[in-house]
């Protein structure tokens, strides 16, 4: 009798047979196909700025743009006074747009002060047109060796990594995903060669404190000493450089700010607990109460911490420390959108280069493309079941990644490095 893990469709799913370069090619291309019509019609359908539904295009863009020109005619503290904030939406893009809140510390006002400086179409195009190449440039050149050596990876990695949709949810809110994944992504590229450079881009990530938990503990852990001193002195870089454009009183606008947006944003979910992928906004959308929340959050992202700890002190393997900080990143933070889930892009990448020279093990390949499907389900399905499909495949992907570093080069892989998947 041939037993249940033996027969063809359960074997496709254990060594990720299924995926053949074909399929990757064809889904991702109908997913593509899909987004334009999408934006295209969702264009179409806007009158001016404002979409059929009454937001600004580009939705959380447009608190950035405001932001921008708040500070522009020189008062960049009222950023952080929603009234004020909300009144200068309203003056841009109608009374009746929704409200849009600024969470970011001033750094990021460095930012978007030039891109207030152009028409907010342009600026939008701008803004996500860049971070978005940033993104890509970035993948590609994880993924460069491959590409030299495989067919394959030469021909599928683009279409999959601009189809990968939480690319599509990011441009739908004109997000900062892009950056924030070419930053990190960046970042853990450089390292090895270049730790002054990567300390740097690490300290740009300053404008997402939320993210910022883990780097140094995989910095001190690795003993990368030039690196962390590069942060460090980035961040007080671009402290000093908020400063002086916008003033101190900004500064004391934005940690005024912070308990009003943790508990409005985080707390109540004011955007949402099925829009948060957190450990804190699962156990919020399960019905369970704010202590109990952040206990529990606590204790994920305690187990994140000594992960990536041990990693990267015990650890040779250069792209598997590089997804697992990523990945762990995302599951450390409370405060984790869907549209942050394009750090997934580049950890998957780094996965990818990890494992192809190693070996792909048991479910892997199926397990990371589920992971790259489920930015496009995890919100709704949140919404309507109360299943946190994004925590669960960020979970799923640490675990993945802890058992590769706990098994290391010697444990047992399956078939060879390049099945017929890229």
């Amino acid at each position: 009798m041939t037993h249940f893990w033996q027969a063809t469709p359960w074997q496709d799913l254990r060594i990720g047979r299924w995926l053949t370069a074909d399929r990757a090619r064809a889904y991702s291309l109908i997913l593509l196909t899909l987004y334009a019509v999408a934006t295209i019609g969702w264009i179409a359908l806007s009158d001016g700025l404002i979409d059929r539904n009454g937001k600004p295009i580009g939705t959380d863009f447009s608190s950035f743009y405001t932001a921008g020109s708040l500070a522009l005619e020189g008062h960049a503290a009222a950023v952080y006074d929603m009234a004020a904030h909300y009144a200068r939406e309203q003056q841009i893009f109608g009374a009746a747009t929704p409200y849009y809140g600024w969470l970011y510390p001033p750094i990021f006002l460095l930012l978007a002060v030039p891109l207030a400086l152009l028409p907010y179409p342009l600026a939008l195009i701008v803004w996500q047109g860049a971070s978005f190449a940033v993104y890509l440039a970035v993948i590609a050149a994880i993924l460069r060796p491959l590409r030299r050596e495989h067919a394959a990876i030469a021909r599928l990695w683009l279409p999959v990594a601009a189809a990968f949709p939480a690319v599509f949810i990011n441009l739908g809110h004109g997000q900062n995903g892009f950056l924030t994944a070419g930053l990190l992504g960046g970042a853990l590229l450089a390292l090895p060669q270049r730790p002054i450079l990567s300390g740097i881009l690490f300290g740009l990530l300053a404008y997402k404190p939320q993210f910022g938990l883990l780097i140094p503990v995989a910095l001190l852990a690795a003993a990368q000493w030039r690196a962390t001193a590069a942060a460090g002195l980035t961040v007080i870089a671009l402290t000093g450089a908020a400063a002086l454009a916008f003033g101190t009183d900004v500064w004391w606008a934005f940690v005024a700010s912070t308990e009003t947006s943790r508990k409005l944003l985080l707390e109540q979910g004011d955007v949402g607990f099925e829009k948060l992928q957190s450990v804190f906004a699962a156990i919020r959308l399960w019905g369970g109460d704010i202590p109990l929340a952040y206990l529990v959050q606590g204790a994920a992202s305690i187990a994140a911490i000594g992960g990536v700890a041990w990693t990267w002190r015990t650890s040779d393997d250069r792209e598997l420390k590089a997804a697992l900080l990523m990945i762990a990143t995302l599951l450390a933070s409370p405060h984790t959108l869907d549209y942050d889930l394009t750090i997934l892009g580049p950890a998957m990448a780094f996965f990818i280069a990890s494992s192809w020279s190693n070996g792909f093990r048991d479910f892997e390949i199926s397990l990371l493309a589920a992971a790259w499907i489920t930015p496009l389900l995890a919100r709704g399905i949140a919404g309507a079941t109360g299943v946190p499909l994004g925590l669960m495949a960020i979970m799923a992907l640490y675990a993945l990644g802890m058992y590769r570093a706990m098994r290391g080069r010697a444990a047992s892989a399956i078939g060879s490095p390049g099945i017929a998947q890229a």
